[in-house]
């Protein structure tokens, strides 16, 4: 496995909130919503305790932001969180392989990540199909210009969970896009059982 380094201070240039967010959420919301947070940054190790603390259920990192996911693995298991283990655009599938049944989910981004409203990359469909084909009970997530228009190719190529969010939030109906999106989901899991 070859070594990965970034020089800047985060992994991408703009952070849109922290664990202090996370903790206050959690004050008003209860124990019932489920947070995964997609930790977008370089040393991923160094924010796992302060989100653990704050009430965060699944820390998702990107392995080309640690030179040592195994032990980033064991730390946040350690915490009490679920692991997620996400990859960028550029990066290949099998990079992530030997991670896979270590993790809770694995994050195939659609798009580079840092900024919203990007185009689609449906290129990045065979990295989820290859995914579900080789680890059926795994969580696969994918994150970047999902919506009406992708959602079925992303239900059909394995994923079964979905980030979207210029999609929902520019929506006059938001409510009925987040319907679409998961009605989608859950009939290609659906289907994907009844092929077994």
């Amino acid at each position: 496995m070859r070594k990965r380094t970034w020089s800047s201070r985060h992994f991408v240039p703009n952070i849109t909130f922290g664990h202090p967010v996370v903790e206050s959420l959690r004050k008003q919301l209860g124990q019932d919503p489920f947070f995964d947070m997609h930790m977008m940054v370089s040393r991923p190790e160094q924010w796992v305790k302060p989100m653990a603390v704050a009430g965060a259920n699944q820390y998702t990192f990107h392995l080309e932001a640690t030179e040592n996911p195994g032990a980033l693995i064991k730390d946040i298991r350690e915490n009490g969180m679920k692991v997620g283990l996400a990859i960028k655009p550029g990066t290949t599938v099998e990079y992530l392989a030997p991670w896979a049944n270590q993790i809770d989910m694995a994050l195939v981004m659609t798009v580079e990540p840092g900024f919203g409203g990007q185009k689609f990359m449906e290129d990045m469909m065979p990295k989820v199909h290859w995914l579900r084909t080789q680890f059926p009970s795994l969580d696969i997530e994918v994150d970047g210009g999902v919506g009406p228009d992708t959602i079925h190719k992303c239900a059909e190529a394995g994923a079964n969970m979905i980030v979207s969010g210029s999609a929902i939030m520019r929506s006059e109906d938001p409510r009925s896009v987040i319907s679409l999106l998961r009605s989608v989901c859950s009939e290609a899991a659906q289907k994907r059982c009844l092929d077994r």
